[in-house]
């Protein structure tokens, strides 16, 4: 009988949704990104692990690709959770046009 946790059930159901989009973001690219942005996209943080996070989140149609996936702390990506980008970054009174700003110029680097 399968587990009926809430954690195996969101499992299942993200890799259901991973398997049904194409995700090509390379590791080349994604090492780019992290040197690009310096730390976390969000809060700036640099000493921690980071990890991929989608502005645009899976379970509502994003996918890892070089314009959807920036750089986060495991904190940011935790509480971002599943939220559209600029909705969480209003909510937490983060400098929403500078993240704006920044992607855009990081994304023009790429061509």
């Amino acid at each position: 009988m399968p587990t009926r946790s809430r954690a195996a059930t969101y499992a299942r159901r993200r890799k259901r949704r991973m398997a049904k989009v194409d995700h090509d973001l390379t590791d080349d690219q994604w090492t780019s990104l992290q040197l690009a942005w310096g730390g976390c996209a969000y809060c700036g943080a640099d000493a921690v692990p980071l990890q991929k996070d989608c502005m645009l989140p899976i379970s509502r149609g994003g996918r890892y690709t070089l314009t959807n996936v920036v750089p986060a702390c495991g904190s940011c990506n935790a509480s971002k959770c599943n939220i559209e980008v600029t909705t969480w970054m209003r909510r937490k009174k983060l400098d929403e046009r500078g993240f704006l700003v920044r992607q855009a110029e990081i994304m023009a680097t790429f061509g």
